[in-house]
């Protein structure tokens, strides 16, 4: 099969296309023929070796992808059967045409979800719902500020915030992404290259703050946004793509009675050193249920920035590390 393989951690010009050998069936496992990659800033830091979930060499990226069911493991714990439309969330291993998924990160998606949209919700839709609904409890009428919200996992907490109730206050570097925020949920935007968005956000909540905060940013946005949170308000610091891992002021988290909230989606799925109890997994299985009852409702409507075949992987991370993505870029093995 042809996958992208990197050799060595280094730049993101460094793997390269090559004919691999299928992946071996596990004992837990569920073979897929990747009909969709989703490529992610996360693929550039694990391709860097810069990554938290740092893979042994050689190694495939991508961590989520959608297909089709080829083979299940006979003694896999899993209902799936060959044939099945499935998403999966994976470790590594996604730049390819062919994928071993352990059964318990592969979940069943309804029918009027594509492959590429559908490859948003294993990482960037579970991230965001966990972020929001498990560990921040977001509650209807709070105000929800949400950085680079026109990336995916932007609109995904968006999207989630509108859908839970909250009041959605979208940055983003231009009108044209502020606009795809507002046609996703959110109330107002702020336009961080034109204004202070910490006076902006104070602006717009009389001087009080916004409630919780969803920040895949880090560096200078995290530090001002402590600037406007609310009292009781709850950040969650979800990436650091901005280059720099902020240092917390615990003073101003004293003051405020304020939560800074972590979360790794990987610890519910079991990547890398981390393991996930039967307990864990089923409401794994619920989170999915309820993200997928959203999208049939018509309030989860995943984008996708760009669609490019497997060969030119190398486009598609040149524009993430772009910034200029709006929603997902996505690779077709298949096509």
């Amino acid at each position: 099969m042809q996958a992208v393989l990197c050799r060595q951690f280094g730049p993101i010009d460094s793997p390269r296309l090559e004919d691999v050998p299928p992946p071996a069936l596990t004992a837990d496992g569920v073979r897929i023929a990747v009909e969709a990659a989703g490529v992610s800033f996360a693929n550039l830091l694990g391709i860097q070796g810069k990554h938290q979930n740092k893979p042994p060499l050689p190694f495939i990226p991508g961590t989520e992808i959608a297909g089709t069911v080829v083979e299940v493991a006979p003694d896999a714990e899993t209902d799936l059967a060959p044939g099945q439309r499935v998403c999966a969330g994976l470790s590594w291993g996604g730049f390819a045409e062919e994928a071993v998924v352990p059964a318990a990160n592969v979940f069943a998606i309804p029918d009027g979800l594509d492959f590429a949209a559908a490859t948003q919700f294993p990482t960037i839709y579970a991230t965001a719902y966990c972020a929001l609904v498990w560990r921040a409890a977001l509650k209807r009428g709070e105000v929800l500020l949400v950085h680079g919200a026109a990336g995916a996992s932007g609109l995904a907490a968006v999207e989630i915030g509108a859908a839970l109730g909250a009041r959605v206050i979208a940055t983003a570097g231009s009108e044209g992404k502020l606009a795809v925020a507002r046609e996703h949920g959110a109330a107002e935007g702020i336009n961080y290259a034109k204004e202070d968005f910490r006076a902006a956000v104070l602006d717009l909540t009389g001087g009080r703050g916004a409630d919780v905060i969803f920040d895949p940013v880090g560096g200078d946005v995290f530090d001002h946004s402590l600037r406007c949170i609310a009292p009781l308000g709850r950040i969650i610091p979800m990436g650091f793509a901005s280059g720099r891992i902020p240092q917390i002021p615990a003073n101003l988290l004293l003051v405020k009675n304020v939560t800074v909230i972590g979360l790794y989606w990987g610890y519910y799925m079991a990547w890398g050193k981390t393991q996930a109890d039967a307990e864990t997994r089923a409401e794994v299985r619920g989170l999915f249920a309820d993200m997928f009852r959203l999208f049939e409702a018509g309030a989860l409507r995943p984008v996708t920035d760009s669609r490019l075949p497997l060969s030119r992987f190398l486009e598609g991370l040149r524009r993430v590390e772009s910034r200029a993505v709006i929603g997902k870029v996505v690779l077709l093995p298949g096509g």
